[in-house]
């Protein structure tokens, strides 16, 4: 196997060359054809990986979300170590001569080992992340229906339910409709009280992508339920919105249906305010909105005005003294809360409008290289704070949506003041809420009636 080399080949040399390309190592060391071979090999694994990412992205995408698929990338992935340490043992052998001595070499086989291992070690990472994300945020899948809420675009009152079968999630629907919750519960918190600040539907199009977001006041009171939900004799949920998922989980005889009840009230008040059904449900707490920034590197704002809460309730339930002045700011976790929480010195609308900014912020500065390397961190936080019933096999539909939503065809109906009746004689605010019914229905019904949906403009 001679190849006119007059220097003889160095056996770590050899080694680390089929550690990074199987195949380059032997024919280093002198043996061509097994070099070939393996070389042929590593050739036919990149024309899988390059035909995957390019012409069947989706496929992929879908596999990172399927727990199965999940399974068989992690055993290839060590499969796929195992051939790269072979492949790098085998070069090695091949060099006849000591394995040398001195500091070198224990310094030469490290590198060697953190070559071969480090890659996989990473994905293996993100594919143990991965799983536990969805294994424990999202639910198995109903074997027969699934529960909706609030009457169905025929005008039946009450809480339904949709049967979930057939290939596809999103078939017969002639919108997929979803509530966004905000909770202000926190891990760190001693009371077991939840209250819903953050209330907002997105309703989809599922054929051409077409959304719409409707926003709902947490201050809303007098909110109309349908007849035989809650125990109020006003067929109403007479306190604040905010209130209602923690009165269902106290009182889960007057919410019927499936699921659990504080989700439950309120997909089926809102839903039956909006005349919609409304299928899912995710709730992010305060923990994970402000692990998620941080996890992020933290968010850029300019804070037009200056904004002070001598009486902060912080995310451990103590009370603190918080001010975030004018300006470019860079906001870590705890900050970019408190600049979408504090209503001191305003409203709830100016705190709804700080909300969407920072948002909006997050969105625009995320780049997916920094996604992908914070991946573990990000899906961490979502695993213990995020909150859900999507069931989990039906995530993959998802992926066949995403691309036909464009925020350039999401309409935005943004319930504020001048929807309402009066301060209620209690406490909250009553609300039109025949309007804020037909305007919504009219938004579902064409997204593009109630303009773009516009993130930035919430920082002005």
């Amino acid at each position: 196997m001679s190849t006119g080399r007059t220097t003889a080949p160095n056996r770590w040399v050899a080694a680390l060359l089929s550690a990074l390309i199987p195949g380059t190592g032997h024919i280093y060391a002198g043996d061509r054809a097994r070099g070939r071979r393996l070389i042929l090999i590593d050739a036919a694994l990149l024309l899988l990986v390059v035909v995957g990412l390019f012409f069947f992205r989706s496929d992929v995408a879908k596999a990172w979300l399927s727990l199965s698929s999940l399974a068989l990338i992690m055993v290839a992935n060590i499969v796929l170590l195992m051939y790269r340490a072979w492949a790098s043992s085998d070069a090695y052998h091949l060099v006849e001569g000591p394995a040398g001595t001195g500091r070198a070499t224990p310094l030469a086989g490290l590198i060697l080992v953190a070559v071969i291992v480090a890659p996989h070690a990473a994905l293996g990472y993100l594919n143990v992340a991965q799983y536990s994300f969805i294994s424990d945020v999202f639910a198995p899948s109903p074997t027969t229906t699934i529960p909706t809420a609030g009457p169905t675009t025929g005008g039946t009152d009450g809480p339904t339910t949709t049967t979930v079968g057939g290939p596809t999630l999103w078939d017969g629907l002639d919108r997929l409709n979803i509530l966004l919750l905000g909770s202000d519960r926190s891990g760190s918190r001693t009371d077991a009280v939840t209250l819903v600040d953050t209330v907002i539907v997105v309703s989809v199009d599922p054929q051409t992508g077409d959304a719409a977001m409707v926003s709902l006041p947490r201050n809303m009171t007098q909110f109309p339920l349908p007849e035989g939900v809650g125990y109020w004799d006003c067929n109403c949920f007479p306190q604040l919105l905010n209130d209602l998922f923690q009165r269902a989980v106290e009182r889960p005889d007057a919410f019927p249906g499936t699921g659990e009840p504080g989700p439950r009230a309120l997909k089926t008040a809102v839903g039956h305010l909006l005349g919609v059904d409304v299928h899912y449900y995710a709730m992010i707490n305060m923990d994970g909105f402000v692990g998620l920034v941080d996890a992020l590197g933290g968010v850029d704002i300019l804070v037009p005005q200056t904004i002070v809460d001598e009486e902060y309730p912080h995310e451990d339930g103590s009370i603190v003294s918080i001010r975030i002045e004018a300006g470019q700011q860079r906001l870590d976790g705890h900050h970019a809360l408190a600049y979408a929480r504090i209503r001191r010195h305003a409203d709830d609308f100016a705190r709804m409008n700080r909300q969407r900014c920072v948002v909006g912020a997050l969105v625009d500065q995320s780049s997916p290289l920094e996604i992908v390397a914070r991946y573990g961190a990000i899906t961490e936080v979502l695993r213990t704070n995020l909150v859900t019933d999507i069931p989990r096999d039906r995530l993959p539909d998802f992926i066949d949506l995403l691309p036909k939503v464009s925020m350039d065809r999401v309409g935005a109906l943004l319930v504020d003041m001048s929807y309402s009746l009066g301060a209620h004689e209690v406490r909250g605010t009553l609300y039109d809420t025949d309007r804020i019914k037909r305007e919504a229905q009219a938004l579902i019904a064409d997204p593009s009636a109630g303009g773009p949906v516009s993130l930035e403009a919430a920082c002005d």
